[in-house]
């Protein structure tokens, strides 16, 4: 289970380095700043096991103020992904009742070149593989669809909620 959440923080880290080509210039720059992982929303009827502990670790550590994913979206293409999904340290806590989970203090960073256009996101990394995928933001809330990462056992549905700085 730990290694599917890992997988998550993973593919999402390659999903938001993407863009696309559609025209709207105004809508397009929405995307530029950072972004911080916040939230994965989750139908509780139909979502994996593995899904409500991704949804219940990022609820954890956003309470803390704690962002296992930072996401910056420069002017001139270029992304760059803050990932500290790798040093997660899952703990129950002392009296056996529920998570313990420290923010990580180390954490692994990629630049590489996003397109960005009309809603769709394409993430171009250091070795040319192109991943896709379709975002809504409205304001300062990035939303991305889950299942468009095609990893195991995230398939059921959901939304990656990203809140920008």
């Amino acid at each position: 289970m730990k290694r599917n959440l890992l997988s998550l923080f993973i593919a999402t880290a390659l999903l938001f380095s993407c863009s696309s080509d559609k025209d709207d210039t105004n809508q397009d720059n929405d995307i530029i700043g950072s972004w911080d992982l916040t939230a994965l929303e989750i139908d509780d009827s139909t979502a994996s096991d593995d899904e409500k502990f991704a949804r219940d670790i990022l609820n954890f550590l956003s309470a803390l103020d704690c962002s296992l994913m930072t996401i910056t979206f420069n002017a001139d293409q270029t992304v760059i992904t803050e990932n500290s999904g790798n040093y997660l340290d899952i703990n129950v806590n002392t009296g056996g009742t529920g998570l313990d989970v420290p923010c990580p203090t180390e954490k692994d960073t990629s630049v590489d070149n996003y397109l960005y256009e009309g809603g769709v996101l394409t993430y171009i990394d250091e070795n040319e593989m192109e991943t896709t995928v379709s975002v809504t933001i409205s304001g300062n809330t990035m939303r991305v669809n889950a299942v468009e990462l095609d990893f195991a056992n995230f398939d059921d549905g959901g939304e990656l909620i990203f809140t920008k700085r």
